[in-house]
C-alpha cells in the first residue's frame, strides 16, 4: 500500500444514505477528499445531515502505510467534539475503515465515479451490529 493509493478518493462527492436498522434516518449531504499541502495528508471534509441534524467530520488520513504494508493511520474529529483513532487498508480493491467501536466496508465502482460504504458498529469489538449504509457519487 502507499499513498497513492488513496488518490481515488480525491474529489468531492455527494452522499446519500440511512442509519440502520431500516427505515432509519436518511443521511444526505457532502464528502470532499483533498490532499493537505506537501502531500503528507489525505483530508477528508464531512458535511452531511442525519435525520435533520447537521453532522461536521474533519479527518486526516496518513499517507503511506508502515513499511511492512501495515494500515493508513486516520484521525477525525467532529462538530461533537468527539476524537476517533482509525486505521484504513485496502485488499483487492476494497477498503476498510475500523476502529474498536466501529467498521467500515468500501467499494468503488469500476468507473470512479461512485462508492458504497456499510458501516457497523459495536458495544465490545466482537458483536457487530448495521449502523448504516451510504453510496457516493463523484461530482468533480
Amino acid at each position: 500500500m502507499t499513498g497513492r493509493d488513496l488518490d481515488v478518493f480525491v474529489g468531492r462527492w455527494q452522499s446519500r444514505g440511512r442509519t440502520l436498522p431500516a427505515p432509519g434516518l436518511p443521511i444526505v449531504g457532502t464528502d470532499e477528499y483533498e490532499w493537505f499541502p506537501g502531500n503528507g495528508f489525505l483530508v477528508h471534509d464531512v458535511d452531511v445531515t442525519i435525520g435533520g441534524e447537521q453532522v461536521r467530520v474533519i479527518e486526516f488520513i496518513g499517507d503511506a502505510a508502515s513499511p511492512e504494508g501495515g494500515p493508513f493511520p486516520m484521525r477525525s474529529f467532529d462538530n461533537q467534539g468527539v476524537y476517533s483513532e482509525m486505521t484504513a487498508t485496502v485488499q483487492d480493491g476494497v477498503w476498510t475503515f475500523a476502529y474498536e467501536s466501529a467498521r467500515a466496508t468500501v467499494r468503488l465502482g469500476d468507473d470512479g465515479t461512485t462508492m458504497t460504504a456499510f458501516w457497523e458498529r459495536s458495544q465490545d469489538g466482537r458483536t457487530w451490529q448495521p449502523w448504516m449504509e451510504m453510496s457516493f457519487t463523484r461530482q468533480n
